[in-house]
């Protein structure tokens, strides 16, 4: 079961729940998926396969390259892009997507409106104010599906920041939130940071939500109040590159050279 299955299965359990729907389509976007070309990319450009079915065209995805194989039965060419990539490619073309069809549980066909619906939730970018904060609480009173919202989505941000702490926040203009502060952020990663807290707290189906983010450095004392009262999040820490060790020929018993 992938996270693209598990989402999938919680939505069709609980077809009523629009919070299952919302995290499905979230995973769908956090995804890197494998779509199927007609033929082999040409520098940037790509041609999709398009597949009629029902009352549209659609163009295939799979969340893993053994599923995109199983489906296809013979090697084929295929772009490994981001669903938010994928939903932006398809907004306004009137075609589908068919994710992981007849190969997985999350077999499913997304009409047209749907993916326009999806890249235009993608494309909702966060306000950005100034005010000075006054005084930092524990959080309270927030939904736990936002706070696994959180937990997922910072998941996906290795690397950007050393962690975030969740607190409650109150400002000097009288002003009460909830904030999300994050310590040692990458300076060029704020923008992204941001729209990814906004995206959790969009899918988490929180209604007339809000959710202040901020970036501190650990010498800022701010840091210090926020580690005593918040909710903290450790984000994932960047993959190290391997290094590349050669091997001499016929060192490796078990993989003898090959003669010519």
């Amino acid at each position: 079961m992938t996270p693209l299955d598990q989402a999938h299965a919680a939505m069709e359990t609980t077809p009523q729940d629009d919070a299952a729907r919302l995290r499905f389509y979230e995973r769908l976007a956090d995804a890197e998926l494998f779509l199927l070309l007609a033929k082999e990319a040409e520098g940037e450009s790509i041609a999709p396969e398009l597949f009629d079915l029902s009352d549209h065209s659609f163009v295939l995805v799979f969340d893993t390259e053994e599923r995109l194989a199983e489906f296809v039965g013979k090697p084929a060419p295929y772009a490994a892009l981001s669903g938010r990539v994928i939903a932006s490619m398809l907004a306004g073309q009137n075609i589908g997507l068919g994710v992981n069809l007849e190969v997985a549980p999350s077999s499913i066909l997304i009409p047209p409106d749907a993916m326009m619906w999806l890249d235009d939730t993608l494309q909702h970018a966060p306000d950005q104010v100034e005010a000075t904060p006054e005084a930092f609480t524990a959080p309270t009173g927030l939904p736990e599906t936002l706070i696994s919202a959180l937990d997922q989505k910072l998941s996906t941000a290795a690397g950007l920041a050393k962690m975030a702490y969740l607190v409650g926040v109150s400002y000097d203009t009288g002003a009460k939130s909830h904030m999300l502060g994050f310590v040692e952020a990458i300076p060029d990663a704020q923008g992204a940071l941001a729209k990814a807290v906004s995206e959790a707290l969009t899918f988490s189906g929180v209604e007339a939500g809000a959710l202040d983010v901020g970036f501190f450095e650990t010498t800022n004392p701010v840091s210090a109040q926020l580690a005593r009262v918040g909710l903290r999040f450790d984000l994932p820490e960047p993959p190290k590159p391997q290094e590349y060790v050669p091997v001499t020929p016929g060192s490796d018993p078990d993989n003898p050279p090959k003669l010519r």
